[in-house]
């Protein structure tokens, strides 16, 4: 193939001819920005990045390199562009090997931003100055250059059928470890392990970098190519947290009818773990596992079958349309799940009891095991006594559920359901799918993930291995689970459990050729059987999900789970785990956002920290969706009512969320003066969420996160206009608004309006510990002859009030209309009072106040026009 400049040109000149709108220039080939030598690497022809550099490390332009890529034109002329920015570096050992590890150089002095693993399937960020500061299993880290004003990211990559990450050396060395996954896939010599890239701008530093690996390796897409789920602008509910494993129609149904009771029907929901059919080794083939409530039980269970498992399979067609499931108590997943943690946490004392002191008489606690365990199953014999319905009149099982969920709940649009990537947590029993070739593979470890966070989920896959589908079956196998899902109603899926394949591999070509097979299955499925954009992914904050499923895949988690109280007992972790839960996502969006939609996982309504985490998924860009328990007092609506409207969409963002640059070096969790501030787009204005997450962050020794106390304190910073990276909006408003270059600020918190400009003075803020405040940033615009100064908030009962703004436009030297969704206290800021003001065509009174420039009324919701008012104005 032909190297990148000279197959660029020779599309130039095809398309010179055609009548398309493209550059009529050849592309004009720069100096590359690296050079490597004597041992040290430079940028820009001054400036060391490395130093030490071995003499078997290579660095070759990405000009050098040849392609064969179905990247749009637009992503091939923007990677031409800016192709004398970056390069690959390489390194060659004497032996083959499945595993190498060797140095890149080393750095000191160095301000930088990493993304390591912490556990198997999750990501997070890390600071630090040296190469030795680096953590296990780093995805990528972005170097500050002051001195030339510039930054510089350095990304393990995929070559060949070794993937890589990087890891801390001594003496501020930066290691680079290469993997197969298979003691039978060895290699000496790599020429493109690592890409490095230089930007003077961080966040366009992400999306050059990453459109180039996007052209280079064309083993996936950027999140611009492809199009989002249609649950991202919605409302949902998950049943996860709110009954784990005891999920069946009752409860589902029960929750969605409490959501449309306050107010709020949600327009998806996700069935989560506890739908399928498993069982575990030694069980009879055909026979469901049963009674399971917490997470961890059924992580060495198999899945049997495509189908349903027992619990939706007795599903009768018809029979909760007319009795609402009134006969389920709304408080009996949580009395289960309550019974279920008190019998967990005795059997986790018992065996403390005996590692530490070799106690084997402990008669009291057997016990009080043995009672706990029959009180449980007690309780879920009258369960199974409790009918789920008459006579069975039309139809059963999952697919009369489905119909009749939609058929009771209208604005119920989609309906996910979860299943892990192997198929359960411990793939399928082999026995059961014969025809898929599957077996019990064992679960090797990759020696980098030693120094990641100790996990139940690792433990038991290790425990029981993973039944796996042979990889030439693995479009068969999601073609036939996705298809059957489909046809029963299911519209989507969250697929969990990603990162497995990478410790399944040995016999399968290694960890990339086995990812590739299942990933290729994978989004074949994905466009046959779910529209080709309905999955979530999840647990899979890995490099090699990203470089090799994303072909399809538009949306993914970008945190860790959301733990409403620290699982190791801390009682203060309530609070400090939500400020890890934020790190999580906003970091792991500047990355991650290149390739996928972030989504920032669900919450509870009722937390003591909801509002906090309200605030953050206002702003994410991604959808809205809890996990709430069941019963009336699980469900805090004047907070749901401030992120939803009441046909179950939402006011979302144009954008993801990102760090603003001033918190990109920082350590907003345990450094005791630093805030979390995030920026997003809205059509009409951009947005500031400010949290305070001090109190907790990873402790390297222990390789787990825990709280420090005396970091959770209250913190001071600031929020100025020049926080938001006002050219990464995607979306700027229309060329008809005349911009003045000032901008409304509205302080959520209090209420309070300002004007601002790039000249002014910043806003001083003081958050309490787990506290946040929301800024809102509308430009001013200024109509015409009159010189009025008009600028609008939209709803502000809303977090995100400006999303509720769907368009205005100047209708005259002192006209303006705008258009407006939901209902509620509409603000705008106006230097006049109006002469008239319309709501819908009518008049309407409003309340100007003089001293501020509020003016303000309420807007009812207009159900015709699908909760649109039109709001005129004239001066």
């Amino acid at each position: 193939m032909a190297p990148l400049n000279d197959s660029l040109s020779s599309i130039i000149d095809v398309i010179e001819s055609k009548p398309l709108c493209v550059p009529q220039t050849k592309p004009i080939l720069q100096p590359n920005s690296f050079n490597l030598s004597q041992g040290t690497l430079r940028a820009k022809d001054s400036s060391p990045i490395l130093f030490d550099v071995p003499q078997n490390v290579t660095f070759t332009p990405f000009s050098s390199h040849s392609i064969s890529t179905d990247a749009p034109l637009p992503i091939l002329l923007r990677v031409q562009a800016n192709a004398h920015k970056g390069g690959f570096l390489g390194f060659t050992k004497e032996s083959p090997s499945d595993l190498h590890t060797n140095s890149l150089g080393r750095f000191e002095d160095r301000e930088f931003l990493s993304l390591f693993r912490f556990k198997m399937w999750w990501s997070t960020a890390w600071i630090g100055k040296s190469g030795s500061d680096l953590q296990a299993e780093s995805q990528w880290v972005m170097l500050k250059i002051p001195e030339i004003d510039s930054y510089v990211a350095i990304i393990p990559i995929i070559e060949g059928s070794f993937r890589a990450s990087l890891n801390p050396g001594e003496l501020g060395n930066v290691l680079i470890s290469a993997e197969s996954g298979s003691t039978k896939v060895k290699e000496s010599s790599f020429n493109s392990i690592a890409y490095i890239h230089i930007c003077d701008n961080p966040y366009n530093l992400m999306r050059e970098a990453f459109s180039a690996l996007r052209v280079h390796m064309n083993t996936f897409k950027l999140l611009e190519e492809k199009k989002l789920p249609k649950i991202v602008d919605k409302f949902g509910w998950c049943t996860w947290d709110a009954c784990y494993l005891t999920v069946d129609p009752a409860t589902i149904w029960t929750g969605v009818k409490e959501f449309e009771d306050g107010g709020v029907c949600p327009k998806f929901i996700i069935i989560d773990d506890g739908w399928q059919s498993i069982n575990f080794d030694g069980d009879e083939v055909d026979k469901d596992a049963e009674n399971l409530v917490l997470g961890g039980e059924q992580m060495t269970a198999r899945l049997t079958s495509f189908k349903e498992c027992k619990k939706f399979r007795n599903y009768k067609g018809g029979s909760f349309i007319s009795s609402d499931a009134s006969h389920f108590d709304p408080h009996k997943p949580k009395m289960i799940i309550y019974k279920a943690t008190e019998r967990i946490q005795a059997i986790i004392l018992r065996r403390k009891l005996i590692k530490e002191s070799g106690e084997q008489d402990l008669h009291e606690l057997d016990e009080k095991i043995k009672t706990l365990s029959e009180e449980l199953n007690a309780m879920f014999e009258v369960e199974k006594e409790e009918s789920s319905g008459s006579e069975d009149v039309s139809g059963s099982g999952m697919a009369a559920f489905t119909r009749d969920l939609r058929l009771r709940f209208k604005s119920l649009d989609d309906i996910y359901v979860w299943h892990a990537l192997c198929g359960a947590w411990n793939g399928v029993r082999p026995e059961t799918m014969t025809d898929l070739k599957a077996k019990v593979v064992p679960f090797d470890l990759s020696p980098g993930l030693d120094a990641t966070m100790p996990d139940l989920a690792v433990d038991k896959i290790v425990e029981a291995g993973i039944g796996l589908v042979h990889p030439s079956k693995a479009h068969e196998f999601y073609d036939s689970m996705h298809s059957y899902l489909a046809s029963v109603g299911v519209t989507g899926a969250k697929i969990d459990v990603f990162q497995t394949l990478e410790s399944v591999a040995e016999e399968h070509g290694g960890r990339v050729e086995l990812a590739k097979a299942y990933y290729d299955g994978l989004t074949e499925s994905m466009i046959k059987n779910f529209n080709g954009t309905e999955v979530i992914a999840s647990m899979q904050q890995c490099n090699e999900f990203f470089f090799l499923a994303t072909k399809q895949i538009s949306i993914g988690r970008v945190g860790d789970d959301f733990w409403w109280q620290d699982p190791y007992g801390d009682p203060q972790g309530v609070y400090w785990l939500q400020g890890v839960h934020m790190i999580h996502c906003s970091y792991n969006s500047f990355w991650m956002g290149q390739m996928i939609q972030p989504d920032w996982d669900m919450f509870q309504s009722d937390h003591v920290c909801a509002e906090y985490h309200a605030a953050s998924r206002a702003i994410c860009g991604g959808p809205v969706y809890l996990s709430d328990h069941l019963g009336k007092a699980s469900h805090n609506f004047d907070l749901i009512k401030k992120l939803a409207f009441f046909d179950g969409t939402i006011p979302r963002c144009v954008h993801y969320a990102l760090p603003t640059r001033d918190s990109l070096f920082k350590n907003p969790l345990f450094d005791k003066e630093s805030i979390l501030k995030i920026f997003n787009f809205n059509k009409f204005g951009g947005v500031i969420g400010a949290f305070n997450c001090q109190g907790a962050g990873w402790c390297p020794k222990e390789h787990r996160f825990k709280g420090y106390k005396e970091c959770y304190t209250t913190v001071s910073g600031t929020i100025h206009v020049s926080d938001i990276e006002w050219d990464q909006n995607p979306e700027a408003a229309g060329s008809q608004v005349s911009y003045t270059g000032d901008y409304l600020v509205y302080k959520q918190q209090s209420e309070g309006i300002l004007i601002m400009n790039s000249k002014s003075d910043a806003i001083k803020i003081t958050l309490e510990p787990s506290a946040f405040d929301l800024f809102s940033f509308v430009p001013v615009t200024e109509l015409g002859s009159s010189g009025v100064r008009f600028a609008p908030l939209g709803l502000i009962n809303m977090f995100n009030c400006v999303g509720t703004v769907q368009d205005m436009k100047v209708t005259g030297d002192n006209s303006i209309r705008v258009d407006l969704k939901g209902e509620g206290n509409f603000m705008a800021y106006s230097s006049l009072a109006p002469v008239m003001c319309y709501l819908n065509d009518k008049e309407a009174e409003f309340k100007w106040e003089e001293e501020t420039g509020k003016l303000s009324f309420f807007v009812p919701w207009v159900e015709e026009s699908g909760g649109i008012s039109h709001l005129s104005f004239t001066f």
